[in-house]
């Protein structure tokens, strides 16, 4: 494994690299609270299998640093998939398979939809990821608006100030109610926590929960891009959804209505016992179902 960086428009973007220089490349997307450990045991199948395997650190993780003071410190859907988008750019990558849950599933999806020509085939954990914001003012049973306490505590300046003073309590309770059947120890959740020091991290995530919900503005530069997305457009490219079905965050529900957003073929594989973090708790089904989609697709 090499830990790299390239610069983009906005970032200096860290990454990890896996595997030949040369080969189908497969970049895999962490989402939060976590970071490329995720992947440490889904990386190394796929290298071995002569792909070319990067694992990029979102903005306000890990080493990965904004250009500018004056850059929005957003966490939005648009400038996920607009920074994957100028990842690839900046290495040279046509084309690429993609993998990657919560945020990296989002950043996954958004290019997936809107620049679909970019992407051989998808893994998106939980399935369509692209928000529908204006719908977001819709309640939701009261067990999931439970579930999703934390994005609420962080609409507020408490939530704020919780978050920087207390961000290994939270993100590690956070990791347990989401996986509850994952019994990581201390040494496995210190080893992604690290990333969580990142001098960006507590703005962008406190950005990307409040955007989300029409609370906090957007990046004037990505408009255009969150305009497309509020079209919820389908998703043009061979996709498989991996979910967990002991996940504690969004549960998987018993009749898949996700389908009918995928154009470019889609199967919903039900993890029995797996959580939210899926390429951790289960790394070999996460290689299947990528060297499935390499397998299936043309280069």
């Amino acid at each position: 494994m090499d830990s790299l960086t390239v610069r983009t428009d906005l970032l200096d973007l860290a990454y990890e690299a896996h595997g030949p220089a040369v080969g189908p490349v497969v970049i895999l997307l962490h989402g939060f609270p976590y970071d490329p450990r995720c992947f440490d045991h889904v990386a190394p199948p796929l290298a071995t299998a002569g792909c070319r395997v990067l694992v990029p650190y979102l903005r306000g993780y890990g080493p990965t640093r904004f250009l500018s003071p004056t850059t929005p410190r957003s966490g939005e859907q648009a400038v996920l998939g607009h920074d994957l988008l100028q990842f690839m750019d900046a290495l040279g990558i046509e084309r690429a398979t993609l993998a990657g849950y919560d945020w990296g599933g989002r950043a996954a999806c958004v290019v997936s939809a809107l620049w679909p020509g970019r992407v051989r085939g998808l893994v998106s954990c939980t399935g369509y990821n692209i928000q529908d914001i204006a719908a977001s003012v819709k309640p939701a049973s009261a067990a999931q608006e439970h579930r999703f306490w934390y994005q609420y505590y962080f609409h507020t300046e408490r939530g704020r100030a919780g978050l920087t003073d207390n961000r290994r309590d939270i993100c590690r309770l956070l990791w347990r109610l989401w996986s509850p059947n994952w019994h990581f120890d201390e040494t496995t959740f210190e080893r992604s926590a690290a990333s969580f020091d990142n001098p960006d991290f507590v703005e962008v995530v406190i950005q990307s929960y409040r955007h989300r919900y029409g609370y906090a503005p957007g990046d004037p530069a990505m408009t255009g891009i969150e305009a497309k997305l509020a079209q919820q457009p389908s998703i043009p490219v061979p996709t498989i959804n991996l979910h967990g079905d002991a996940d504690g965050v969004g549960p998987a529900p018993r009749i898949d209505h996700q389908a009918a957003k995928f154009t470019g073929g889609y199967e919903r594989r039900l993890l029995p016992g797996i959580g939210h973090n899926v390429p951790q708790e289960a790394p070999a089904e996460t290689v299947a179902a990528v060297r499935q989609l390499l397998k299936t697709t043309s280069p």
